[in-house]
């Protein structure tokens, strides 16, 4: 790989450089581990002190910093530095992932029918089913499996292991990380004389543009129309999304959240770690939803919601627990005593 230098970072991020532009830079690592050759980033005054003591070789920093960036040595200055940090990762990425072969390797198994395309490049002991088409450009890791009748998307990346089941289809530029499963069966059975008949799940899964998708997420397919992730989603690891559920663009979730069947979720919402929403919801545009809140109910309107008993020793938290057990009856109370005054 050609040798980086500050003025080649700057040309790609644009903003004010102030400092040598042939200094050689050979890692983007944080302030306090920094070193001569090192370019990082400060974007919270709070963490101003290690500005002053790190040894970095350039900081990405905003115009309310530009002066303490100065008085320690080299600096870059763009309106919004955790942006620039973000698309600086992406180009260092660009330049030192290896390339990419295109092509099918001969322990892939693909079938005669299915569609690869020429710049494609497919791994280790893939398998690819009748009428699939793997777009230009994208790739398939090894182990991968690709059911009859799935489109991959031009520059799609699958990282090994990732099964991609019949009938799902995926836009240009998504990544799905090792262990992802997209398309296994929503969870749905009727009830039968204490027994449970499976509800065959008939639709597929349709995700779009810019989706990232982490390890060990599942996505299953719909029941009888498809479940549908929009474009410039991005799910953590561990996430569960179950059959029908439609989540809107640019709607972020991260690790263990679980998203039951039927729900509609909103563009642009936040859904914390280890966040439930159950079954046949409406979640509007612009939500937020704290960590570790159950949503039991419809949100109609933006804003940040919160649904987190806080915790406390043992003792306590049940004395606390008994009291929540108590407040129906507390508030019967309270409104008969208010009706006699």
């Amino acid at each position: 790989m050609a040798t980086i230098t500050l003025g080649d970072i700057a040309a790609h991020l644009g903003g004010e450089l102030t400092g040598d532009p042939l200094l050689t830079i050979d890692r983007v690592g944080p302030l306090e581990s920094a070193t001569p050759h090192t370019i990082s980033f400060i974007s919270n005054p709070r963490y101003q002190a290690q500005l002053a003591s790190s040894s970095a070789g350039c900081v990405i920093v905003g115009p309310a910093l530009r002066d303490a960036a100065l008085a320690r040595g080299a600096a870059l200055v763009l309106p919004d530095p955790y942006l620039a940090f973000a698309r600086l990762t992406q180009w260092w990425v660009a330049q030192h992932r290896p390339p990419v072969t295109p092509g099918v390797h001969p322990t892939a198994v693909v079938d005669p029918s299915a569609r690869v395309a020429a710049s494609a490049s497919v791994g280790p002991f893939v398998v690819i089913e009748a009428d699939a088409v793997i777009g230009e450009g994208a790739q398939i890791g090894a182990h991968g499996f690709v059911g009859r009748g799935s489109t991959i998307g031009a520059d799609t990346r699958f990282a090994p292991r990732v099964t991609f089941n019949h009938g799902c289809h995926i836009g240009a530029r998504g990544m799905l990380h090792p262990g992802v499963v997209v398309g296994g069966d929503g969870f749905g059975f009727a009830p039968n004389q204490g027994r449970w008949e499976k509800i065959e799940q008939l639709g597929g899964v349709r995700i779009g543009d810019d989706v990232e998708i982490g390890s060990n997420t599942c996505v299953d397919r719909g029941a009888l129309d498809d479940t549908v992730l929009e474009e410039g989603v991005k799910l953590d690891n561990l996430i569960q999304i179950a059959h029908n559920v439609k989540v809107g663009a640019f709607t972020a979730m991260a690790g263990c959240a679980g998203v039951a069947g039927s729900t509609v979720i909103g563009k642009h919402c936040t859904i914390g770690g280890a966040a439930m929403i159950v079954g046949h919801l409406k979640i509007a545009d612009h939500v937020n939803i704290s960590g570790c809140t159950a949503v039991t109910r419809s949100i109609s309107k933006p804003g940040v919601y919160t649904g987190l008993f806080p915790m406390d020793d043992n003792a306590t938290w049940e004395k606390n627990a008994a009291t929540l057990r108590n407040l129906h009856a507390l508030r019967d109370r309270v409104r008969a005593l208010e009706k006699k005054n």
